[in-house]
């Protein structure tokens, strides 16, 4: 983990976790595991909120305040795929290349920032550095991923979910379902206790 910058109020020091040398969620959540203090909040965007719920869910008694945006606990099923596509039957083109980012680009960032020639920049940093290699291990990650949902309600504490009203990956409605769906599996615990 590297630290970055300066303490936010009460919080402690901000660290940025290292998920780009395992192709699975458990692999990347072990490393992180074991670089994470003892106790800590732990705050994911899009890939790093699954790898936020699969730490939760190593290691709930260390993660004291959870903040996970734009990300579902749901996977991609097999019927949600490419026909004929698995995880590894195609490779997806490196990050880096001026294809991949231009295709990405339009559902990565709201469509009010889609001519911001620096947010594209940023982004195009972002791939160099992240380098073809550690993307294909991420998206093997992404796309090998358990289903988190039936883990959802036992997430003890303080959590706090975001999406935005032009997020194309992630939309509200989609999530306000998961979380329906959510509410329905602890109603149903309840009645059993």
């Amino acid at each position: 983990m590297r630290s970055r910058s300066p303490r936010y109020g009460d919080s402690g020091p901000c660290r940025l976790a290292d998920h780009t040398r395992d192709d699975s969620m458990d692999a990347i959540a072990k490393h992180i595991l074991a670089a994470a203090p003892p106790r800590f909040a732990l705050a994911g965007l899009s890939m790093g909120g699954y790898l936020a719920l699969t730490i939760v869910r190593h290691a709930p008694e260390r993660v004291q305040r959870l903040r996970a945006a734009r990300h579902l606990g749901a996977t991609r099923n097999a019927r949600s795929r490419p026909r004929g596509a698995s995880p590894r039957s195609r490779s997806p083109r490196p990050a880096d290349s001026p294809r991949c980012r231009r295709c990405s680009f339009p559902v990565f960032v709201h469509r009010n920032r889609q001519n911001d020639e620096a947010l594209r920049e940023r982004v195009r940093l972002m791939a160099e550095e992240t380098g073809a290699q550690a993307f294909l291990r991420q998206q093997q990650a992404i796309m090998t991923r358990p289903d988190a949902r039936p883990f959802l309600p036992a997430i003890k504490c303080p959590t706090l979910v975001l999406v935005g009203d032009g997020d194309e990956l992630t939309p509200p409605a989609l999530v306000a379902g998961d979380r329906r769906r959510r509410r329905r599996l602890a109603a149903r615990r309840h009645r059993r206790l």
